[in-house]
C-alpha cells in the first residue's frame, strides 16, 4: 500500500509521517548530569540547573527536566529517624534514699 492510501486510511497527515526531528545530540550534557546527580545525591534538577549554568552549559530549565526525567534521575531520600527496637526495662522503684543513679551519678530520691 502507497503511503498515500495509508495516510488515508488512518486518516492523518502524510507530512507527520515524513517529519524528521532536528533535536540536537546532548549526550555531553547528559553525561555531566549523570556525573553531578551521582556526586551530590541531595541535588534536584533546579540546583543542577545552577551548577551547569557555573559551568557554561546554556541549557533552558524546561528542557534540563525533560532530560533529568528521562535519564530516571532523582533526589535521594534521607533516612529515617532512628527508634529504639525492642522493649525497654521498666523503672525500679527506690528503696530508700540515694538507691537510684543515673549516668554514674546519685540522684536523691525521697520516700514519703
Amino acid at each position: 500500500m502507497s503511503e498515500r492510501r495509508a495516510c488515508k486510511a488512518i486518516g492523518c497527515c502524510r507530512m507527520t509521517m515524513r517529519y524528521r526531528t532536528t533535536r540536537a545530540d546532548d549526550a555531553s550534557l547528559r553525561q555531566r548530569m549523570r556525573a553531578i546527580a551521582q556526586e551530590r545525591r541531595r541535588f534536584g534538577y533546579r540546583r543542577l540547573h545552577v551548577l551547569l549554568k557555573r559551568e557554561g552549559y546554556l541549557i533552558n530549565h524546561k528542557k534540563l527536566f525533560r532530560l533529568y526525567r528521562e535519564e530516571k534521575l532523582t533526589v535521594r531520600r534521607r533516612g529515617g529517624r532512628k527508634r529504639a527496637i525492642g522493649t525497654r526495662a521498666p523503672m525500679l522503684v527506690p528503696m530508700t534514699r540515694n538507691d537510684r543513679t543515673t549516668g554514674g551519678r546519685s540522684t536523691l530520691c525521697r520516700i514519703s
